[in-house]
């Protein structure tokens, strides 16, 4: 089973994230789905039904209390070869590094980790130069986003889109 660490997007962030899709410069590819918008805290890949287990109890260990993150520039990873255009996520570094110590020992340490929810998937653009000036024009109003908790996923590939599916809930304290 492909599984992952994430935090859900949804309500009136989501919406909004929708309405910044509808200003991306046309490109071959997709837009993440607003039901599929997530912020991966730690991506576990093919796990056994043993893992599996030990990672549902290694989180539990993970205490945190709600905090409030701030949503505020769209980009893209690579302005040679653009494949994901993502919106920056801050203040998500040190849940993450908590979920990377909670399961030392069964997957590597993290060490590229950039909090970012990724809103469109590439494939080709007519003008690179043209499409990266467009981004670079999008105004992004920065928006605040509740984390109440966070949810081990399982992500099944299907033919068009992958299907995410929780496996577990993990909320924070108030």
């Amino acid at each position: 089973m492909r599984a992952f660490v994430s935090i859900d997007i949804s309500g009136n962030v989501a919406e909004k994230i929708g309405e910044i899709q509808k200003q991306l410069p046309d490109f071959n590819g997709k837009l993440t789905e607003l039901e599929n918008l997530h912020l991966t805290l730690k991506f576990l890949g093919d796990v056994d039904d043993y893992t599996l287990e030990k990672v549902k109890e290694r989180l539990k260990e993970v205490r945190f209390k709600k905090f409030q993150v701030a949503i505020d520039s769209l980009g893209v990873f690579s302005e040679k070869f653009i494949r994901i255009v993502w919106l920056r996520v801050n203040d998500c570094t040190q849940l993450q590094k908590e979920i990377d110590a909670a399961l030392d020992g069964l997957f590597p340490e993290e060490t590229r980790f950039m909090s970012h929810l990724t809103i469109a998937r590439v494939k080709g653009i007519k003008d690179k130069e043209e499409f990266l000036n467009g981004i670079k024009e999008i105004k992004i109003e920065p928006m605040r986003l509740v984390v109440a908790g966070f949810e081990l996923k399982e992500s099944i590939l299907t033919g068009k889109e992958p299907e995410y599916k929780t496996l577990e809930e993990y909320p924070f304290e108030n």
